[in-house]
């Protein structure tokens, strides 16, 4: 058996502690000295080994396997007295139950098929969401939505593996087994499948891990004005003065469903001022680490190119980190809020002070994270979903390789399907090394 609280730390009205295990009957009958029906909120007195009252509240009894774990469930409702629930659990451990691990009932659940892994996951997603549609995508996650998307492609990929195998025992039918089971036509519908699935996903790893958004420019371009804009709060000092910020500043806000961190960071130049210095390499540092950058340039200067200056800090960019050029303070140059290309490169024209074309940099925050809208068909994934999904599609791509009309190398084919198979069950842990649930649920809060 196993014990933990289940509720929050701290105090609180309600605390909850739960049991599960083989022995959860004779463990209820000595904590409150008799057997309760299951599924009923039984009310009781919870004892110690000599009698004493510990807590007062409710008991409810869960029978296997109708349960969160599918295992006998004892939750014992009492008041949330961080001392009393502690008691409570020792409690529990002198009848034979011992502390949960991180994750171990999510475990237990899985391990007895109350969830696939994939739901398993969005148990925690769930608990963490940061945003609403965080939350929707999780609970969508968890009722099976995700799964099921998974478990259809598998059931394509093992419907053509299937008939290929089959034509293995065949060979001089394999042109003929190419043309009648539509391989061809089958593979390019998985195909089609798994990158609808994987833009899905990519959008719900957005929702559970955010984005980190850093402002970057020379002194004085308003990018501390741009991050109060975009926070809606005065988070940042805001003066005439150029190198004002010596130091980042961060602060967390909701973009069309997605948790964005904006990072503001100190005047991009020159400089012998060992602070002002100290605060350029913390610009740098935080541009390493970011997932979009916007790069702020005064709206008043170069009407249809950059000044030097603004050049370099692009260059200076990573060359795979999406960027973003915003043209600040249009209230001073006269100009509406716009947006175009220029190589590549989105430039929008804005005003901080004024709030001038803000939803323009919003909507090219989420288009360039791969998010165009943070979509009520959203799901919770993880990062392990994504390289599970790219895994899949590099092996359908390569299947594809060896599927050629006048010379079909099936034996290939067939290895490349199992391969995919493989990636994708490993989505839903019905094939996952114990190495691997070890560091997907020590991740979970204790209780959970």
């Amino acid at each position: 058996m196993i014990a933990a609280i289940a509720t929050p730390p701290g105090r609180g009205g309600i605390g909850i502690v739960r049991v599960s295990g083989r022995d959860v009957d004779a463990l209820t009958r000595s904590l409150i000295g008799r057997s309760i029906d299951p599924r009923v909120a039984t009310p009781a007195t919870f004892r110690d080994a000599s009698g004493n009252a510990i807590d007062k509240g409710l008991a409810i009894r869960f029978v296997a396997p109708g349960s969160y774990t599918g295992e006998h469930v004892l939750e014992l409702h009492g008041h949330g007295s961080p001392i009393a629930l502690r008691m409570l659990v020792a409690r529990c451990v002198e009848l034979g139950a011992r502390l949960a691990e991180p994750g171990e009932f999510t475990r237990r659940a899985f391990m007895n098929g109350k969830l696939d892994l994939a739901q398993a996951e969005s148990v925690a997603d769930l608990i963490e969401a940061a945003t609403t549609t965080a939350v929707r995508a999780a609970t969508r996650s968890l009722s099976g939505e995700f799964s099921s998307q998974v478990h259809a492609l598998v059931d394509a990929v093992t419907t053509l593996r299937m008939f290929t195998e089959a034509t293995l025992d065949f060979p001089e039918e394999d042109i003929d087994f190419i043309r009648a089971a539509d391989a061809a036509g089958q593979l390019a519908r998985i195909r089609e499948r798994l990158d609808e699935l994987l833009a899905r996903a990519a959008t719900g790893a957005r929702l559970a891990s955010g984005l980190v958004v850093v402002l970057v420019g020379r002194p004085n371009v308003g990018k501390s004005s741009l991050l109060n804009r975009l926070v809606r709060e005065e988070a940042a000092i805001v003066t005439p003065v150029a190198g004002t910020t010596r130091d980042t500043v961060e602060r967390q806000v909701e973009v069309g469903g997605i948790p964005v961190t904006v990072v503001d960071t100190a005047g991009l130049r020159s400089t012998d001022d060992e602070v002002e210095r100290i605060g350029i390499a913390r610009a740098w540092a935080a541009v390493e680490r970011a997932d979009l950058v916007i790069a702020l340039v005064d709206a008043r200067e170069a009407a249809d190119a950059l000044v030097q200056d603004d050049r370099d800090i692009l260059a200076r960019l990573p060359a795979s980190l999406p960027r973003l050029v915003v043209h600040n303070k249009i209230d001073l140059a006269q100009r509406a809020p716009a947006r175009e290309t220029r190589g590549g490169i989105a430039h929008v024209w804005v005003s901080a002070l004024s709030g001038a074309g803000i939803d323009l940099v919003e909507r090219e925050i989420l288009a360039l994270a791969g998010v165009d809208v943070a979509g009520e068909d959203a799901f919770i994934a993880r990062e392990r979903h994504l390289v599970a999904l790219r895994t899949a599609r590099s092996h359908v791509a390569a299947a594809g390789e060896h599927l050629r009309p006048a010379a079909p190398a099936l034996e290939l084919f067939a290895e490349e399907l199992r391969l995919a198979q493989r990636a994708l069950s490993s989505i839903t842990g019905e094939f996952s090394a114990d190495d691997l649930l070890g560091v997907i649920f020590s991740r979970f809060c204790i209780g959970k």
